[in-house]
């Protein structure tokens, strides 16, 4: 089969290699499509781990061969999968923290080499510890819509983590793919948005995701008198909301929108970080901020293994509807353009994907 394999540093090929050879326990994929996820393009660009291996785990396909000792699936089934499950029994899963789990931090679907997901290959192995995280797309869903359900997990898992009132007023930094997703799923949890972005674009398209207020937060209100006083209207009205935010969702990883955040939110709020995932980055506080007005700093990370058919009820019932977020589609032989896309996006880009050969 083919497969784009990670040589290295920003070292993407194309390449033939087996179709992986499923045991008594495991499934065999045909993968249709796969999402490309921020975490790949950090291992990718920075070498984070040692090569050869095959990434790409947003995949969703159909299943090819079954082990002889699966029974709750068939061959024919159309499914999304989860390349990381929790034991639900340690000590990390009792408290609920899935993501440190050591049992999750294995990767238990592959497409040859060290397991990574495997979602750039035309085939995947489906190791028995995950399989309770299948999911079986329903008929009048399609594969794209099953590959979104990780990356809509992780976002929900994150609301979660939020303790907001309905009502409750929510900044959202950052209007990409995840960005939208937070927008559209706190909107569907009775709060108010007010979402930022450097893009116009983007920021219209918040509106239809469920934003209650945008601005662009390079432009302060009286900085300059907009020509359309619909817009002025607009950033006097998110500079109140400003003022009585209740949280703020960082989704994008920027030093400057956290001190932005950490000034703006009220007393007693929650500032949550879903995007500084790179290890070593550092940056100065104002402790009080913390201490004596007792604002929240909290991260989230990864999925949540048990939100899993909440989050397929919101997405294939197009509550959460992905379908506006998918931009761009590339074959398999063109992984390595997919990646340098979703690594540096353009103004018409959000959420990409992979999927389908030319040969």
């Amino acid at each position: 089969m083919r497969a784009a394999v990670y040589r290295g540093p920003n070292d993407l090929r194309i390449e033939t290699v087996p179709v992986p050879r499923p045991g008594p326990d495991d499934l065999l994929v045909k993968v249709s499509v796969c999402g490309v996820c921020p975490t790949d393009i950090k291992k990718i660009h920075y070498g984070t781990v040692p090569p050869p291996r095959i990434f790409g785990h947003e995949t969703a396909g159909t299943i090819v061969r079954i082990g002889k000792r699966v029974h709750n699936l068939r061959v024919g089934d159309r499914v999304a999968l989860h390349h990381h499950v929790p034991c639900l029994d340690c000590h990390a899963c009792r408290h609920r923290a899935f993501a440190q789990c050591a049992t999750y931090k294995r990767t238990g679907i592959t497409a040859g080499f060290e397991p990574a997901g495997g979602g750039f290959a035309e085939f995947v192995r489906v190791l028995p510890f995950v399989q309770p995280g299948v999911v079986k797309i329903p008929a009048e869903n399609s594969f794209e819509e099953g590959a979104m359900l990780e990356p809509v997990n992780t976002v929900l898992k994150a609301v979660k983590r939020l303790t907001l009132l309905p009502g409750d007023s929510v900044l959202v930094a950052g209007q990409g793919p995840i960005g939208l997703m937070f927008t559209r799923l706190l909107q569907l949890h009775g709060m108010r948005v007010l979402a930022s972005d450097l893009l116009e674009k983007r920021l219209k398209l918040a509106k239809r995701f469920g934003a209650e207020w945008t601005f662009n937060p390079t432009q302060q209100p009286g900085e300059k008198k907009p020509s359309n006083p619909k817009s002025s209207r607009s950033l006097r009205t998110s500079a109140a909301a400003k003022q009585q935010l209740d949280a703020a969702v960082l989704a994008v990883p920027s030093d400057a929108a956290l001190h932005q955040a950490l000034s703006q939110v009220r007393g007693g709020a929650q500032i949550l970080l879903f995007a500084h995932t790179k290890r070593g980055s550092l940056t100065e506080l104002d402790l009080a901020s913390v201490c004596v007005d007792e604002k929240d700093l909290i991260g989230s990370y990864s999925a949540d293994f048990t939100l899993q058919r909440e989050v397929a009820r919101l997405v294939f019932s197009r509550k959460m509807d992905v379908r506006p977020l998918i931009t761009h589609r590339f074959t398999l032989e063109q992984t390595a353009q997919a990646v340098a896309l979703a690594a540096n996006p353009t103004p018409d880009s959000l959420k990409i994907l992979v999927g389908g050969s030319h040969h």
